[in-house]
């Protein structure tokens, strides 16, 4: 089951679905050379940070339509028309993969691939220009929400092999109580969980944690 983001600010939903797509993203990046600052960016606008109706009810992350020559299940949903359909998917990381392949295949896309990994802008602004999105500020709100969630790491080489891992969705897992001489830190390397998951799945404002206090340790699939 998805992790509850109920009470939690727009900050914290977002840097929350950055933690359990980025690895996602840049699998995705490596195999088909989409900047996985873009796919991040596009993920948290077109889902909501992953509460949108699509998103729960469909896995759909990127508000793909059914189109032409799509067998899978459907959906119906108000957007742009009444009741469009839109794909549906097992789960969300089919989702990430379907999107890889709608930009890869379309040659309304295929300039984007002549563009350098790291020029983030103009896929942004490119994404738009092919007709992505009818949201006329479209590129405007992908460029922010990479500059100030600072996505583009995810693009570097350097950056790349760090963070490249299986693709995980993190799930509700273990209670740690904490003990004297224990830190966010250290409880963070003894479970191997960054320390900004550990505060957003436990609602922290920050980096204090008291004796006795119950933090949940998100597990990974």
């Amino acid at each position: 089951m998805p992790v509850s983001t109920k009470g939690w600010t727009t900050k914290q939903k977002t840097q929350h679905y950055v933690n359990v797509y980025a690895p996602t993203a840049v699998a995705e990046m490596k195999k088909y050379q989409i900047p996985a600052s873009i796919t991040l960016a596009q993920g948290i606008l077109e889902s909501g940070m992953g509460q949108s109706t699509l998103a729960r009810k469909a896995n759909n992350h990127f508000g793909i339509k059914c189109h032409k020559g799509w067998r899978g299940k459907k959906i119906y949903h108000d957007d742009d028309k009444k009741g469009e359909c839109f794909r549906v998917y097992k789960n969300p990381l089919d989702s990430y993969r379907d999107h890889s392949l709608f930009l890869k295949d379309r040659r309304r896309y295929a300039f984007l691939f002549e563009l350098k990994r790291t020029n983030y802008t103009g896929w942004a602004k490119g994404l738009k220009k092919a007709g992505y999105a009818t949201d006329p500020k479209y590129a405007k709100k992908l460029i922010r929400l990479i500059e100030e969630y600072r996505l583009y790491r995810f693009d570097s080489k350097r950056k790349f092999k760090k963070e490249a891992s299986t693709p995980v969705v993190l799930k509700k897992g273990s209670i740690h109580k904490v003990k004297k001489g224990d830190t966010l830190y250290s409880i963070s390397k003894k479970y191997n969980v960054s320390i900004e998951v550990l505060q957003t799945e436990n609602n922290l404002k920050n980096k204090t944690i008291y004796i006795g206090q119950k933090l949940t340790i998100p597990n990974s699939n």
